[in-house]
């Protein structure tokens, strides 16, 4: 089931998500439920806080060529345990900010460790859009929005949009 999108500012996109004990049918079900509307945006990436949950919660999947073998990723409690010295920038963008993109710089490479889909513990390296990938969407469980690297004024100027998007959105 497709889920609506929070969108900034929203006080919820702000706060800490809680960590989950153990993974049940819903918290799965949940999870499908977010692969499923992370895909029809469309975009890479999303976080439980972004729907709405307060739970540590990320999927992902960044194989988005033509011709790629989509390789969904769900994330219960995931948790930076390494970086990289070497840092690299990418263009982020985030689906509770529509239409915004700015350059933002993160380590190149970091190994994560979570909780799957069957409650068993993993861990992996990832480097590149993967990398930068999994960081924006941890950041999102700790409140921390890829807008909060930017200057204050770049910041207020893409929060001003949203404002103006949402007044447009409710008026629809």
């Amino acid at each position: 089931m497709k889920r609506s999108i929070l969108i900034h500012p929203d006080p919820r996109l702000k706060k800490v998500a809680a960590p989950v004990a153990d993974v049940s049918d819903a918290l799965r079900a949940l999870a499908d439920d977010m692969l499923e509307t992370m895909y029809d945006a469309p975009g890479i990436g999303l976080a439980a806080p972004q729907i709405g949950i307060m739970d540590r919660l990320i999927v992902l999947d960044c194989e988005k060529n033509e011709g790629d073998t989509p390789r969904p990723m769900v994330m219960f409690n995931p948790e930076v345990v390494a970086s990289s010295d070497e840092q690299n920038t990418y263009e982020e963008g985030c689906l509770s900010i529509p239409e915004q993109y700015a350059d933002v710089t993160r380590p190149a490479d970091v190994t994560v460790r979570w909780m799957d889909r069957d409650g068993e513990a993993c861990e992996e390296t990832f480097g590149g859009l993967w990398a930068t990938c999994v960081q924006h969407e941890i950041d999102h469980l700790e409140g921390k929005l890829f807008i909060d690297y930017l200057r204050p004024l770049k910041r207020q100027l893409i929060t001003r949009k949203m404002v103006k998007l949402k007044r447009e959105m409710a008026r629809s």
